[in-house]
């Protein structure tokens, strides 16, 4: 099942979020990821889900291909 990460765009552009275990529910943010981490350790998320919603939307069209 996928999980659409629209309205986590629109509302946190530019932010760090701590993302609850179901990998959808934004418990806390903020401009630095060590903020919002320890805002949602505080709020009882043992291991939230850090994520860094960028400030503007790029699309990739291309292959990607590890290099050894």
């Amino acid at each position: 099942m996928s999980i659409s990460w629209v309205e986590i765009y629109r509302k946190y552009k530019g932010l760090w979020v701590a993302l609850a275990e179901d990998e959808k529910t934004v418990v806390a943010s903020s401009k630095e990821a060590k903020d919002a981490y320890e805002k949602a350790r505080k709020k009882g998320v043992e291991v939230p889900i850090m994520f860094n919603v960028p400030s503007e939307f790029k699309s990739h069209v291309g292959i990607f291909r590890f290099v050894k």
